[in-house]
């Protein structure tokens, strides 16, 4: 969804908002990517939940110091993630005509799309097709995005009184993509093209971003409740925790060593493997259902493998977890050009650094 033209020359950020936290990443771009800066600052409890903006100026002050602190880029690409985000792709009779393609997508959006179209702000791109074979005409594939358009205004205004420049807000599952792409890809022997695989990507942050795609190209996409979110919320309630000091237990204790190996209040330990257990089990039946769901589509294309990132992906024993439950190859992955940074900084930025990647 782009708001504004941009210039190719000057720097962008890529900006990711969770409950916990804001991370912001700008990148250089000289024939290879490198990170030029980055950050991640402290959200106030109650300012940001399930992926919509709760308070407007808080979020507007946290910015405002994140990006003078740091001397990012004004000009910012937001990453939305929400409940209030439907992506569907869609398999239409090829249409050159763009004006008839957009006429075309607009029809069949208001049938698969469960919101008002006149309150939805709308996109789609070609993600690709089906030659015609044995008399049938060819067809093509349309990813659609749909987004309601007080959502979006929620986000725009606290990033403009923050003294920003929003270029751009993209779905947060598409920076993903575009951040672990070919990540882990098998190397093809020689002589031999690349195999193009299709591939579950997984961001677990304060919800779960989940996706879809070949490529760069997304298929399908959704945003799960699986997230840390939730767990840190319930981990704070029953042992009377700050939202981040949670999130610190729930990283320390991880999913793998024997609980009595590990060195802490053994009520707030055993609480937090509890909490554990049961968000990954959550989290893999959502996984299961997602691809059911993208299964069923006419244009659905066998998975290959997984590919998980965020900070919920370096929580021991994650990974392993997720790959028993669903039977497929499991691999947490991060972008090359944040190897410098500590796994969890490194987890947290992957979102931001997609999102600040030309689409």
């Amino acid at each position: 969804m782009r708001i504004a033209k941009s210039k190719k020359t000057a720097a962008v950020v890529g900006l990711d908002i969770e409950a916990g936290s804001v991370a912001a990443t700008e990148l250089e771009l000289n024939g290879s990517v490198s990170v030029k800066a980055a950050a991640v600052a402290p959200l106030p409890p109650g300012t940001f939940s399930e992926g919509e903006v709760a308070d407007p100026n808080g979020l507007a002050e946290v910015l405002k110091d994140l990006f003078g602190a740091n001397k990012l880029s004004k000009r910012v690409r937001l990453g939305v993630g929400n409940q209030r985000i439907v992506v569907r792709t869609l398999r239409l009779p090829a249409i050159e005509d763009p004006k008839e393609l957009d006429a075309a997508v607009r029809f069949q959006a208001q049938e698969q799309m469960p919101m008002p179209l006149d309150q939805a702000v709308l996109e789609h791109h070609v993600v690709g097709g089906v030659p015609g074979e044995d008399g049938t005409a060819p067809q093509i594939d349309v990813v659609v995005v749909a987004a309601r358009r007080d959502m979006v205004a929620s986000f725009l205004g606290p990033i403009r009184r923050a003294g920003l420049e929003p270029i751009g807000i993209d779905v947060a599952a598409f920076g993903m993509i575009r951040a672990l792409a070919g990540a882990g890809a098998p190397v093809p022997l020689e002589g031999e093209p690349p195999k193009q695989e299709t591939v579950l990507f997984c961001n677990v942050g304060d919800v779960a971003n989940l996706a879809v795609a070949r490529g760069r190209a997304c298929l399908f996409t959704r945003v799960s409740d699986s997230g840390l979110e939730v767990l840190a919320g319930r981990l704070a309630g029953t042992r009377g925790l700050s939202y981040e000091h949670a999130m610190q237990w729930l990283s320390y204790v991880g999913l793998e060593q024997p609980l009595e190996a590990i060195e802490g209040d053994p009520e707030t330990l055993a609480e937090a493997r509890r909490v554990l257990e049961d968000g990954i089990s959550g989290l893999i039946d959502d996984l299961r259902l997602s691809l059911d769901y993208y299964s069923a589509q006419e244009a659905a294309v066998p998975v290959d493998r997984v590919v998980v990132s965020g900070p919920g992906s370096i929580i021991t024993g994650f990974a392993s977890r997720v790959e028993e439950g669903l039977g497929l190859a499991v691999m947490p992955s991060r972008p090359p050009a944040l190897g410098g940074f500590d796994a969890l900084s490194a987890a947290r930025l992957t979102m931001p650094f997609g999102l600040a990647l030309e689409s």
